[in-house]
């Protein structure tokens, strides 16, 4: 169990979010003026500087071993200039004052225009917490988090004795952020970020099968000694692995899907959310582009992008471009309401920044990601949902997918699928992959139950080479027809556990 001395750490430290970089790194206001300056030396529209300090720990558990453990610490300062639809970035590692400035001149250099904009004082905007962590989670005894890992390990292999293999892993972070612009952003953050996983490989005579669980989200050490405890997640995947034993083939061919609560959520992440990027569709490269105030859903369909839910993994108090994250309506009863935006796109499209600017770290651009996207609870009982397929899969779990944003297909692996018939849940089944045309299935959504459910906290969504944790969530869903069978494709950047 949790020490003593963690606990009482836990209640004496209050993290201080704010004022960071000015304590720890003796930064005042004329030195961002300064650096602002410099970026915009060669003119622009706009520049920004993100600071970011990252401590990390992460260790991982395979044998009933510890095969591996870190601690890290980075800090760097990146710098963007925009003029029009020109970006200029560059970063530094070193936050010394030769180092920024060298990095906002090379910056300025690449969007190099008529200079535009002048620097004129910050306006602090108010704070609020989504997670009010008392002591960040990579604070605590290493000892601590081995001891956490172990005890899953344990959980899954007492589970039964047909579960061969266990690999339990733990990873956190505390991330600290300032952003400043030239148009007076000046936001701070203290943002963790904490998980587990749990991963088993069950074996019989000339059999194998796998299966995962794990959660988190901006919390810190304690939450794992909850609800959410490494038994509960490493029991999870235990039942996985030895269902899937005695799983049968997928059948092949175009037919019912019920999508069970949350998890599979990331079927609407993918088909639908990346499409409503607001870059993809300033670009004209998404399905969505040029359809708001069109129908492109069921009726019963109200999608939304919610960074404001307290502790939750895709939740931030402010984007990584200073701007306070919001609850956006993408689809309301059908109807497209509107896209994504980060700064630069809500400039050049005329519409307003959503607080979806995000980045991987102070080494990347920003651009508009999602945050915890969702679809909202409908009328329907999951069972009225399943009484009425006469033929169909039912689809509890995915590994992952991906999306072409152009034309919206998409496809998924699922990793706990069961046969529908006559009204009932019957055989369990392996292989089932989920193929389909993101604008075109959620026309396609004729149920919608009253159970929505978010995911437990381990999604991590890529896009152009970076990753960022999010949120997924779905109540129970009926798709009156979608094509099952083939074999996914391995993940190339899309949505991962």
């Amino acid at each position: 169990m949790l020490s003593s001395r963690v606990i009482a750490r836990r209640h004496l430290i209050q993290v201080d979010k704010y004022r960071f970089f000015f304590e720890h790194y003796g930064l005042a206001e004329r030195d961002l003026e300064r650096y602002l300056g410099a970026a915009l030396s060669a003119g622009g529209d706009y520049a920004d500087l993100y600071f970011e300090y990252l401590s990390s720990t992460s260790l991982m558990v395979d044998e009933s071993m510890v095969k591996s453990a870190s601690q890290g610490i980075s800090a760097g300062c990146g710098v963007r200039v925009v003029s029009g639809e020109r970006t200029g970035y560059a970063y530094t590692d070193d936050l010394s004052a030769e180092r920024i400035l060298r990095a906002a001149r090379t910056a300025a250099l690449i969007a190099s225009a008529p200079a535009k904009t002048t620097v004129a004082g910050f306006r602090q905007k108010s704070a609020r917490s989504l997670y009010p962590v008392t002591l960040p989670s990579v604070d605590a005894e290493i000892t601590a988090k081995v001891e956490l890992v172990m005890r899953a390990d344990k959980a899954a292999r007492a589970y039964d004795a047909r579960i061969k293999e266990v690999r339990a892993s733990y990873a956190d972070e505390l991330r600290n952020i300032l952003v400043v612009g030239s148009d007076g952003t000046f936001a701070e953050d203290s943002q963790p970020l904490a998980r587990v996983n749990v991963s088993c490989i069950a074996k019989t005579e000339g059999n194998s099968a796998r299966g995962g669980s794990g959660g988190g989200g901006r919390v810190a050490l304690d939450f794992f000694f909850g609800d959410k405890t490494p038994e509960f997640f490493a029991k999870e995947a235990a039942r996985q692995a030895v269902l899937q034993l005695d799983a049968r083939e997928a059948p092949a061919g175009d037919m019912e899907v019920v999508l069970g609560p949350g998890w599979p959520g990331v079927l609407l992440h993918e088909a639908v959310g990346h499409g409503l990027e607001a870059d993809f569709n300033r670009k004209k490269t998404s399905a969505f582009a040029g359809l708001i105030g069109k129908r492109v859903a069921s009726e019963k369909c109200t999608v939304v992008d919610n960074g404001t839910m307290p502790w939750r993994r895709g939740s931030l108090n402010v984007d990584d471009e200073g701007e306070p994250t919001q609850e956006t309506v993408l689809i309301e009863k059908g109807i497209l309401k509107g896209y994504l935006s980060d700064k630069l796109s809500a400039r050049l499209m005329g519409i307003s920044d959503t607080g979806n600017g995000r980045r991987e770290s102070y080494e990347h651009i920003p651009m508009p990601r999602m945050t915890n996207t969702y679809m909202l609870a409908g009328e329907d009982s999951p069972e009225d949902i399943i009484r009425s397929v006469r033929h169909g899969v039912y689809a509890v779990n995915f590994g992952g997918g991906q999306v072409d944003i152009t034309n919206g297909k998409f496809v998924f692996s699922a990793s706990e699928a069961y046969m529908i018939e006559n009204g009932k849940i019957t055989s369990p089944i392996k292989g089932a992959t989920l193929i389909g045309n993101g604008p075109d299935v959620l026309t396609r959504v004729s149920m919608v139950g009253n159970d929505l459910k978010l995911d437990e906290g381990v999604g991590t969504c890529g896009k152009d080479g970076q990753a960022v944790p999010v949120g997924v969530g779905i109540p129970t869903i009926k798709i009156d027809r979608l094509t099952v069978g083939g074999t996914a494709r391995k993940d190339q950047g899309g949505f991962m556990q």
